[in-house]
């Protein structure tokens, strides 16, 4: 019943079959759709752009996507502000069957939500009764936990469900740690995603999780400052990951006694890119350390809107023109990453080291 297109990425072979395959079974299972209506599609990505907003890549399935029209999808509601196609280029409308990158949504929505073009005010009514909902699942008060002790709690009978906080690069990222993390059993606890959002770890995070009784769990993302404050203040857990089957490996090890970390990070400093400058070997950062210090021997990760784009180490370190061991807070210094050029005026490097923990 089902047609098998052998196709290859690598080789460039088997696209032309698949196009030809598809279009046949379209025919066959006489698959159309009504241009002349409202659009319904779904969202198959979405993030938060520091420049542009809520960003929603959409598969429009029926009707047509103008410019201008009333959205809906999930919690998220607003007008069809630009659309751009999957060539980049800035397009008016978009009939079935066709991908779009859509600004002008009031948030962030899920990745496989609905979006229906609806009139403006059933629209916001509909978006704002469901986040009401989805705020009132999320609050329970309860204890704090940390992973190193959510086990001890587990077998003293104190917990009985893991609630975790999920905060990513972009919203495909976020329904895969969530479908993984939801799928974790144990018989004495289960694991409750409370909320989940695109963008930096930030100080109403810190405050959910510590309403909620949750550990905060970030992919590609970092806490901003006064969410660290926060975190130390209300003796909030936060976890950083960068590979998604880590985050879940501790999670299901805590859950089960056996999570025994050898090494922890420790945030040495915050340096501000203040301006760039390019040299025939590369790329200088011009920056201003604004908390801490920064050595030639940390290990560095670059983070822009909060969502970390590149970790590795420093190539140099200098104050003038002459290379230094550290920079403390309140200097300006010059930085060049080690095999990275792609550096902005206003991102943030964070300087830390990992540190072993004392048996």
């Amino acid at each position: 019943d089902t047609i098998m297109v052998p196709v290859s990425a690598v080789k460039k072979t088997g696209i032309s079959d698949l196009l030809e395959m598809i279009l046949l079974v379209a025919e066959v299972q006489d698959l159309k759709a009504n241009p002349n209506r409202p659009a319904l599609g779904t969202i198959v990505e979405a993030e938060l752009d520091k420049g542009k907003g809520p960003v929603a890549t959409v598969l429009v399935q029926n009707g047509t996507l103008r410019i201008g029209d009333s959205i809906l999808a999930g919690t998220a509601y607003g007008k069809v502000r630009a659309m751009t196609n999957d060539r980049g280029e800035k397009v008016k409308k978009a009939g079935p069957a066709t991908p779009v990158e859509v600004i002008g949504l009031s948030d962030v929505p899920q990745a496989g939500d609905v979006l229906a073009v609806l009139d403006e005010k059933t629209a916001r009514s509909i978006a704002e009764k469901r986040l009401a909902k989805t705020k009132a699942e999320a609050v329970a008060q309860a204890q704090k936990v940390t992973l190193e002790d959510l086990f001890q709690q587990i077998q003293a009978g104190e917990i009985k469900d893991l609630n975790l906080l999920v905060k990513a690069d972009v919203q495909g990222s976020i329904e895969a740690l969530r479908q993984s993390l939801e799928n974790l059993k144990n018989k004495e606890v289960r694991v409750i995603i409370v909320h989940s959002g695109v963008g930096a770890i930030n100080e109403s995070d810190v405050m959910l999780a510590s309403a909620s009784n949750a550990l905060i769990i970030g992919f590609n993302v970092r806490p901003d400052a006064n969410a660290r404050k926060a975190a130390e203040m209300e003796k909030v857990d936060i976890r950083t990951y960068r590979v998604i089957y880590d985050a879940i490996n501790d999670v299901e090890a805590a859950m089960t006694g056996m999570l025994a970390p050898e090494f922890r990070e420790v945030l040495q400093g915050r340096v501000e890119v203040r301006q760039v400058f390019n040299i025939p070997k590369g790329v200088v950062a011009g920056s201003y350390v604004q908390e801490g210090k920064i050595t030639s021997t940390s290990q560095i990760r670059l983070l822009r809107n909060g969502i970390v784009i590149y970790e590795g180490k420093l190539e140099s370190l200098r104050r003038f023109k002459d290379d230094v061991k550290e920079v403390a807070a309140g200097y300006e210094c010059g930085i060049t990453l080690e095999k990275y050029r792609d550096i902005k005026e206003g991102d943030i490097v964070e300087a830390f080291i990992m540190e072993q923990i004392p048996r």
